[in-house]
């Protein structure tokens, strides 16, 4: 029988967490399990960094940005010896379960854990939209409008000063945040993990834009696919822009959650303490043609990187 589960936000914070930690406490309330609060990921659940919560615990906190459970990284976790002291210190305090929050490392602890005998649910909560199994992840969408708030000004300034504003944003691994952002703000050219850099292509398209009658120009990078400030100081010398360089850095994680995740990480919360109720473990929760599924971890880990030809392709029609 399901009586007490645990909550941790592990990795990377990211905006809408605290709507997901509310959906998790306030539905497993309500279906008359208690509920710990996990501090500092990881970490604190192997150190007992424990607190009881009660729905008051988690009132205004949907608009919140960041996470109120706090994260630390603890690469030991990996370790089995690790593992196996989280789960007695689990016992101890009789936590029958856990939901965890955060990216690819978080979910391979939600995994061991589940092995060693404590059901665990993950969600997918990272700015970066690099988890399987899910179309977004919670945070997406708020970096996302971040983004498109900050190249917005950016290209008032650019089209008054005939600048080429070299944009880098975060994703080192994943191009989403990048593409999506590029396409919304009507960038000209875009380089991802998935584009590669080819430095003389990207200043050749510059010097075809200007020749064009171009005025100004916007280039989206994600961040260390190449170096941002090197690339702005090309573009002045062999182009007629002036080129700025731009990082929008962890600006990107912060503020308060959209709308869009808001919602999106209160149904993922809701379905998380679903599965457990159901005696379900070791799985993670995504969301995939506006449902909400879930799926096995390793399964999800396992899963080669979905294609994003097609937002590739609007975006080179568009330019």
């Amino acid at each position: 029988m399901l009586r007490k589960i645990g909550i941790l936000t592990s990795g990377g914070d990211s905006p809408g967490m605290n709507a997901a930690i509310r959906a998790v406490t306030r539905t497993a309330l309500a279906n008359g399990i208690e509920v710990v609060g996990i501090h500092d990921g990881y970490k604190g659940l192997v150190e007992g960094l424990y607190e009881p919560f009660n729905r008051h615990s988690v009132s205004e906190t949907i608009a919140k940005g960041g996470t109120i459970l706090g994260s630390a990284r603890l690469p030991e976790f990996k370790e089995e010896a690790v593992q196996l002291k989280g789960v007695e210190k689990l016992k101890e305090n009789q936590i029958d379960a856990v939901v965890v929050i955060g990216g690819d490392g978080t979910y391979r602890g939600a995994d061991a854990l589940t092995k060693l005998g404590v059901n665990c649910i993950a969600l997918p909560g990272t700015i970066d939209n690099d988890i399987e199994g899910t179309d977004y992840t919670i945070g997406f969408d708020t970096a996302l409008n971040t983004i498109v708030d900050c190249v917005d000004k950016l290209r008032d300034t650019s089209n008054s000063h005939h600048r080429c504003s070299v944009v880098e944003v975060m994703g080192n691994r994943c191009g989403d945040l990048a593409i999506y952002s590029g396409i919304s703000c009507g960038a000209e050219i875009l380089i991802t993990p998935e584009t590669g850099y080819d430095e003389e292509a990207v200043l050749e398209k510059l010097r075809y834009l200007e020749n064009q009658g171009k005025n100004h120009a916007i280039v989206i990078v994600s961040e260390k696919v190449c170096d941002v400030k090197s690339l702005a100081d090309k573009i002045s010398r062999v182009t007629g822009f002036a080129g700025r360089a731009t990082i929008l850095g962890h600006i990107q994680r912060g503020g308060s959650p959209t709308p869009s995740d808001r919602v999106l990480a209160s149904r993922m919360g809701a379905k998380a303490v679903e599965l457990l109720v159901e005696g379900i473990g070791g799985h993670c929760v995504g969301i995939r043609n506006n449902e909400i599924v879930s799926m096995p971890i390793e399964e999800c880990v396992g899963m080669p990187r979905s294609s994003r030809r097609r937002f590739y392709r609007l975006f080179d029609r568009l330019v």
